[in-house]
């Protein structure tokens, strides 16, 4: 084998017939069948009346959706896809400038982010209910966005990398079995989780609960801000099971150091103990006021590598770890283990930040930022549900390779017979095996119509 030498390759960079990312044809098409572009029109066309409007706010947010689809996590980076004839087609011919996508995302309120929330939502919760599922699994977690300038409600706070930096302090919910987020908002930097955050919850809790019925099990998991009475008492009146860790305090370290009568349920190959679990009676006082028949599980471990642990007994390698639940029927490991499969929404949100930029902050406007931070989880959800859909082999890839196979394929718009001709590579074959058979077509049809041949 023997490498040619590049220079002798003529490159020609004039030709504006070619795209990377044909893969926003069989997206947008999705987008149109599954109704989303009539709901965005129908929820948010009052933002910008008259008939002097150029970009439409639905149609923004569309473009939206394609740029953070297609990979970029910012606004600015429209200037880059303004280049890519296909992505500039599907913008209705044109991109805006970016001055005009933070002005028009400034123009969302209260009553406006409550709706696109809403729609966001919905995309996973469709989802859950073609599965009819008869036990799901909501994970609610919070995360930092930190922030390096001086944007509106961003404080110092809560903050494990970098102290004291000004941050916003989103909150998220997900259901385990589609991967989706069935709730988000966005909270200033200062903001830790409590009472007022409860009503979120609730809303969120009664979506679901619309969405599965009535006969469906529901188990919440969150972790260690969930011991908090006013959520267990919700929790409680919505219906749902919960698990949660347990907010270690001296009285409760007393209960779980004095336990006797530990259950062993693993062992190492000499036969002693490496894991053991037991129910601990043990009730606070705010427990009792509220009435909550709460249960008290803890696990000591020798070996686990996962999770705040507590160290108690010096003459004991153990270190513990206590939950709080409402189920009365499960054992204690299926409790503990139910609760470990709580680490899945980290990734989630780890994938969030990376692949479709949920950390950045496009403008110094809260509400600007809160609609931004919307805008990329519908683009998620929709997304998901799109694979799902369409590629369901490819459900459980993750965004960044989804990204690669599906959305960034290379292609050429041809233009013949007033009809616009994408050729593009087939998903799923490897770039390096591609011969001329392997292309495929799709197709644009006047007046924006997508459909694919």
């Amino acid at each position: 084998m023997r490498r040619p030498d590049p220079r002798s390759v003529v490159v020609d960079a004039g030709d504006r017939t070619l795209t990377s990312c044909g893969g926003l044809v069989e997206f947008g098409t999705f987008v149109r069948k599954s109704g989303v572009r009539a709901k965005l029109r129908t929820l948010f066309s009052g933002l910008k009346c008259g008939r002097r409007v150029v970009y439409p706010m639905h149609e923004q947010l569309l473009l939206l959706m394609d740029a953070h689809v297609a990979g970029e996590g910012r606004v600015f980076g429209l200037e880059s896809l303004a280049a890519d004839p296909l992505f500039s087609l599907l913008a209705g011919g044109s991109v805006p400038s970016v001055d005009t996508l933070y002005d028009d995302l400034a123009r969302f309120d209260a009553t406006h982010l409550a709706r696109l929330e809403e729609l966001m939502a919905a995309q996973a919760l469709g989802e859950l209910a073609r599965l009819r599922p008869t036990r799901i699994h909501v994970d609610i977690d919070t995360t930092v966005m930190t922030l390096f300038g001086s944007q509106q409600g961003a404080l110092p706070g809560p903050n494990p990398r970098y102290h004291g930096r000004p941050s916003y302090h989103p909150m998220l919910a997900r259901v385990a079995e589609v991967e989706g987020v069935i709730g988000a908002v966005l909270r200033p930097g200062d903001t830790s989780f409590g009472n007022d955050d409860v009503p979120w919850l609730r809303v969120w809790l009664d979506r679901v609960r619309a969405a599965v019925g009535p006969d469906c099990v529901v188990v919440v998991r969150i972790d260690g801000a969930g011991d908090c009475t006013a959520l267990l008492t919700m929790l409680e009146g919505a219906g749902v099971l919960y698990v949660t860790k347990a907010d270690i305090t001296q009285d409760l370290i007393g209960a779980v150091a004095l336990h006797k009568g530990w259950q062993t349920i693993d062992e190492d190959a000499d036969g002693k103990p490496t894991r053991q679990v037991a129910e601990i009676a043990f009730m606070r006082k705010a427990w009792k006021e509220a009435k909550q028949n709460v249960r008290v599980v803890a696990v000591r471990s020798r070996d686990r590598v996962n999770g705040k642990q507590i160290h108690l007994w010096d003459h004991l390698d153990y270190t513990a770890q206590v939950f709080v639940t409402n189920d009365w029927g499960a054992t204690a490991e299926e409790v503990a283990l139910t609760y470990d499969a709580r680490a899945g929404i980290e990734p989630i949100i780890g994938e969030l930040k990376s692949a479709w930029g949920i950390g950045k902050a496009p403008s110094q406007l809260f509400d600007a930022n809160h609609a931004a931070f919307l805008v990329k989880l519908l683009a998620y959800n929709v997304f998901r549900r799109f694979i799902a859909s369409d590629y369901p082999k490819l459900a459980r890839w993750r965004t960044a390779w989804l990204r690669r196979a599906v959305i960034l394929r290379p292609g050429r718009l041809c233009r013949s017979a007033r009809v616009t001709t994408l050729r593009t590579v087939a998903v799923g074959v490897p770039m390096l095996c591609l011969t001329s058979s392997q292309l495929t077509k799709c197709r644009v049809g006047e007046g924006g119509a997508l459909s694919s041949a």
